[in-house]
């Protein structure tokens, strides 16, 4: 186009002048016009070029965005589905547990709780020890064999026996075993591990320790919570929590 305006202006320059119609004033003039309508012209030629650049970038950016939408949504609903399956799975081994120790927990010997990736198993301690004592009692001891054999399943688990009392301090002709309620605690845990050790549970998947009167679930102003206070607490922990709560710790 731009082309086109230059031939024209000579074409007329051309004509102009060799009729005399035009002054070469006048001519310059429209010449100078002219040449700012071409620079004008090649302005936007200029503009647009870049505007069309531009615009492509954007369309560029654009579908690159859209790409990784749907690769953050793909990703999105991969982690939904892996929840729910996990969820469910959870479910599946609570409602296992329950049913496999349905006996005991109808009795009053223990309860099964469940949480967000774990599942704890609460013993009643007059069942399993005499006071002030951590040697398992016959009682106790067909009860947890029970226990460990509804445990063994669950290989993807890392099995936490902690032991708690209550406040109540250890009787002074105990003291030289015990002398507080942290090495009666963690005693009766070591105790119940050994137990599950020797009914089939393997030994590598469980931890024992005590938190002694520091962890109640009951007020110990009475006897009824100081009862529940005492107890052994078996806590199935999902494996990677449990690496995950190892590595925090180091």
């Amino acid at each position: 186009m731009i082309r086109q305006i230059q031939t024209g202006i000579a074409v007329l320059a051309v004509a102009f002048i060799a009729s005399g119609c035009v002054s070469t004033g006048t001519f310059d003039k429209m010449q100078a016009e002219k040449n700012e309508e071409i620079k004008a012209l090649q302005q936007q030629k200029t503009d647009l070029e870049k505007q069309k650049t531009d615009l492509e970038q954007q369309k560029a950016d654009l579908e690159q965005q859209n790409a990784d939408t749907r690769q953050q949504v793909g990703t999105l609903e991969q982690e939904k589905a892996a929840m729910l399956s996990a969820s469910q799975q959870r479910q599946q081994q609570y409602d296992a547990l329950v049913k496999d120790l349905s006996s005991e927990v109808q009795k009053g010997q223990l309860q099964v709780k469940q949480y967000q990736n774990m599942l704890s198993v609460d013993l009643a301690e007059q069942i399993f020890f005499d006071s002030g004592k951590a040697t398992l009692k016959p009682g106790g001891k067909d009860v947890l064999k029970k226990v460990g054999d509804a445990l063994k399943g669950y290989e993807n688990k890392i099995i936490r026996v902690v032991g708690h009392t209550d406040n109540v301090p250890v009787a002074k002709s105990l003291q030289g075993t015990f002398p507080t309620n942290w090495e009666l605690s963690v005693a009766r845990a070591t105790n119940v591990v050994r137990y599950l050790q020797e009914v089939g549970v393997p030994p590598e998947r469980m931890v024992a320790s005590g938190r002694g009167e520091y962890d109640p679930v009951a007020t110990n102003d009475t006897p009824e919570g100081r009862q529940k206070n005492r107890r052994i607490e078996i806590m199935l922990i999902d494996q990677n929590l449990a690496n995950e709560m190892q590595t925090s710790t180091k």
